[in-house]
């Protein structure tokens, strides 16, 4: 190949790739979506020059990976860190929750198993109280009585 050509093909070609990298980093900077059509179209080629130098389509695949922002699913780097410390807190409040839900059933079953085995107040203690409460009302008054029936005897 003639060297003057050669040279000036070869100087055509670094041409074309800084326009490629220069488009690429206006896309990034911008915040486009990164595509091989995006970047032929902004830098003027034809996307045939990024399929032919593997380097530049290899740099904008690896930006669509950085900079994918799925316009449908609006994801983001910053999205996807809310959404992480959105389900740290809620993992954190199930937690908590489960946490007094066990609780709760331990003493439900504490009790239950208290009472089913005969070791436990009955279930009608207010009932036994005010028997205590009356018997030992009455027992007051036969005492009073023995008590008069006693100071009658002795005069």
């Amino acid at each position: 190949m003639n060297p003057p050509l050669h040279n000036g093909r070869r100087a055509a070609t670094t041409r074309r790739r800084e326009r490629a990298y220069a488009a690429l980093r206006e896309a990034l900077a911008a915040g486009e979506p990164v595509s091989v059509s995006g970047i032929a179209r902004r830098a003027e080629l034809y996307r045939s020059f990024f399929y032919r130098h593997n380097d530049l389509l290899q740099e904008i695949q690896a930006a669509q990976n950085r900079s994918r922002s799925d316009g449908e699913h609006g994801v983001t780097l910053a999205s996807l860190r809310a959404d992480l410390a959105n389900a740290n807190d809620r993992n954190s409040r199930l937690t908590a929750r489960i946490r007094q839900l066990e609780q709760a059933l331990s003493r439900a079953l504490g009790e239950r198993a208290w009472r089913e085995s005969g070791t436990g107040t009955p279930t009608d203690i207010h009932v036994l109280q005010e028997q205590i409460t009356q018997l030992e009302q009455h027992n007051e008054e036969l005492n009073a009585e023995l008590s008069e029936r006693d100071y009658s005897c002795r005069d």
